[in-house]
C-alpha cells in the first residue's frame, strides 16, 4: 500500500476519534484504548489510544496493521484544523474536531487542503462504545465514497 493511500485509508479511521471533553464532569470519558470492530484480520486489531492533552482536548494514537509507524492527532476539540501525523511527520491530512456536547462530536477531514469527508461520533451512555457515521465524498484508501458506520469498543 502506498503512503498516500495508507494515509487516506487511515484518516477514515481517525474520523472516528471524537471522544470526551476534559472540561466536563466526565473528564476521563473516552480516555483509554479502543478496538475497531469488523474490519481487521483476526489477531491484528486496529486500536486507538486516547490521552488527555491540549488543555481540553485529546491526543489520538492509532496503531494500524500494515502501516509503518503510528498515526497521531492532537486536537483541542474546538473545531480548529490540526495535522494528522504519520510517524511524527505531517501526512498532508488535517482534521477539525468539534465537540457538540459531552457525548457527540463532528469532524471535518481534508487532504492537501481539499475536503473529502465528515464524521459524526457518539459515545454510548455507559462509555463503552463509540459509534461513528462517516460520509466520504471520495474514496479514502480503500474505504468507498459514501456513508458508512464504524463501531469502536473500549478494551
Amino acid at each position: 500500500m502506498t503512503r498516500a493511500r495508507t494515509n487516506r485509508w487511515a484518516l477514515g479511521i481517525i474520523a472516528s476519534c471524537v471522544i470526551g471533553s476534559a472540561s466536563s464532569a466526565n473528564a476521563q470519558a473516552g480516555v483509554g484504548t479502543w478496538e475497531r470492530q469488523g474490519v481487521q484480520r483476526p489477531g491484528q486489531p486496529i486500536t486507538m489510544t486516547v490521552e488527555l492533552c491540549c488543555r481540553t482536548g485529546r491526543r489520538l494514537i492509532y496503531r494500524i496493521p500494515g502501516i509503518d509507524g503510528v498515526l497521531t492527532v492532537e486536537s483541542p476539540f474546538d473545531g480548529s484544523e490540526v495535522p494528522v501525523l504519520l510517524g511524527g511527520k505531517p501526512s498532508g491530512e488535517t482534521m477539525a474536531i468539534k465537540q457538540t456536547d459531552d457525548r457527540h462530536w463532528t469532524t471535518i477531514l481534508k487532504m492537501n487542503g481539499q475536503l473529502f469527508g465528515t464524521s459524526n461520533g457518539t459515545l454510548s451512555a455507559d462509555g463503552r462504545t463509540i459509534t461513528v457515521e462517516n460520509d466520504f465524498a471520495t474514496t479514502v484508501g480503500g474505504n468507498p465514497a459514501g456513508k458508512s458506520t464504524e463501531t469502536w469498543v473500549k478494551k
